[in-house]
């Protein structure tokens, strides 16, 4: 028992530490996370004699067809960057839409959020985040609420489908939630959140910026008048000279404001024509094949096939080698490394303790177990990553719904929404959150804070959660 005691602390303490160096940029935290694992397998091999004798067990403990997913995943996402396709999209939009300042806010949030159903909400921020700035430069009205926009609504994004997030990936393969069980069990949420989330950042926010952005456009149309700047205190004599021009050309003045392009990329027309195509049938594929590995591959082959590189001699051929020193592997191999320190975590019987910690509070019963699901992973993962906390509590969803009679679908809905909504508490919780903010900083916008966005980001995850209890409870109450 003593034994156990100190092997629990161990573990507690290495799981801690490896949260805590994600958030040291200066450490390189595979590094350290791997000191960690290496520490807590010494520990469980002497402390727990007999535990590490099935040596399979700790490589079984690592979801492979997510790991292979992911992989699959980040490879697609970065040709389709190199592409440009998303790129594309946003400069479509912005063109489009810049004379109506208004539809041009709707617009860019939805279909950022849209995207975000299908790529890792980091890569959209990356994308539309210096767009948007630029654009709004451009139409010169503040870019905030066109940020704010994007990033709280990109994080509602992953409650749609499974592929939005790695986090999610994990949650659904462990689970088994296709596409399908998305759709039905958290479309309406879904649906409803983004419109209130949209309506309350244009009351909010975007009204306020609109209206100085109005003015500023109603005096540059030749003949306008605005009454306020007759009223004055100043004695002085005032001299006003107007120029008569018919409605109409005011009209046709406005027309060609709002029609000019303000933003342009070079891209190949027929590569962006075959990558479009190919993007509707990847999606096509994840909405059919239940296999995330065989989809994730089918997916790769598919996109390196329609974007072959150019080799020595001129010639065109497909090429996986190009992109992978591009992806981002250290993410892979951390997720690789969470896996193996809830593994040790489960041997230690933490989870265990955790598990009837969360069962004895919500006394057994299934709307208080998911309402706390939901409240206490919303925090966890608004505090830290979110990609510990998803792991960590694998095992415990799992061993809840195995060994107790719950109705399983209240507790993934809570569990699905608190890992994908708690990032908007604080911006560390979410990792395109942190890249928006430091775009905010690269481009020099000003009042678009950690201080502010903590506020705004608070305020709404926090509508966010009230409204997964609403929806929790009117799913048992209908069911």
């Amino acid at each position: 028992m003593e034994n156990i005691l100190i092997l629990q602390i161990i573990v507690g303490l290495c799981f801690t530490g490896i949260i805590i160096i994600l958030f040291m940029e200066s450490k390189d935290y595979l590094i350290y996370s791997l000191v960690f694992i290496f520490i807590v397998a010494i520990s469980t091999y002497f402390l727990k004699p007999g535990s590490m004798d099935n040596k399979e067990d700790v490589i079984l403990a690592i979801d492979w067809e997510v790991i292979v997913f992911l992989f699959c995943l980040f490879c697609i996402v970065e040709i389709l960057n190199e592409q440009k396709i998303f790129h594309q999209f946003a400069i479509i939009i912005v063109n489009k839409f810049h004379g109506k300042p208004r539809l041009l806010f709707y617009i860019l949030s939805i279909v950022s959020t849209l995207i975000a159903t299908i790529i890792e909400d980091l890569s959209v921020a990356i994308i539309f985040i210096p767009i948007v700035i630029e654009a709004c430069r451009k139409m010169k009205i503040n870019p905030i609420p066109y940020m704010y926009g994007v990033t709280i609504c990109i994080n509602l994004a992953s409650t749609l489908t499974p592929f939005g997030s790695a986090e999610n990936i994990i949650i659904a393969n462990r689970f088994n939630l296709d596409l399908h069980w998305h759709i039905i069990y958290l479309g309406i949420y879904f649906i409803f959140s983004l419109a209130i989330t949209l309506f309350l950042l244009d009351r909010l926010i975007l009204t306020k910026y609109l209206k100085e952005y109005n003015d500023e456009f109603d005096s540059s149309i030749p003949g306008y008048l605005d009454l306020k700047d007759l009223q004055s205190d100043n004695p002085k004599k005032i001299h006003l000279t107007t120029i008569e021009v018919p409605h109409s050309q005011q009209i046709k003045l406005i027309e060609v404001k709002s029609t000019k392009k303000i933003l342009a990329i070079e891209i190949e027309k027929k590569a962006y024509k075959k990558n479009l195509v190919g993007l509707v049938i990847f999606i096509i594929i994840l909405s059919t094949i239940r296999s995330i590995v065989v989809a994730g591959i089918l997916g790769l082959m598919l996109f390196i096939f329609l974007n072959p590189i150019k080799i020595r001699n001129g010639k065109k051929e497909p090429s996986l080698s190009n992109y992978l020193h591009r992806i981002d592997a250290k993410l892979i191999y951390f997720f690789i490394i969470l896996f193996l320190i809830v593994y040790f975590m489960e041997l230690a019987e933490l989870t265990i303790i955790l598990e009837n910690l969360i069962e004895n509070l919500t006394q057994h019963n299934t709307f208080l177990l998911s309402i706390g699901i939901l409240i206490i992973s919303s925090l966890l993962s608004g505090l830290m990553d979110d990609a510990p906390i998803t792991i960590l509590f694998l095992p415990i969803i799992a061993d809840i719904i195995s060994t107790n009679q719950y109705i399983s679908n209240p507790i993934f809905i809570a569990f699905t929404l608190g890992i994908n909504l708690g990032g908007n508490f604080l911006p560390q919780g979410a990792a395109c959150d942190m890249m928006t903010l430091e775009l905010a900083r690269k481009h020099k916008v000003k009042g678009f804070t950690y201080k502010n966005f903590v506020i705004v980001g608070g305020f709404f995850a926090i509508i966010h959660i009230l409204l997964g209890i609403g929806y929790i409870y009117l799913y048992l109450l209908i069911f």
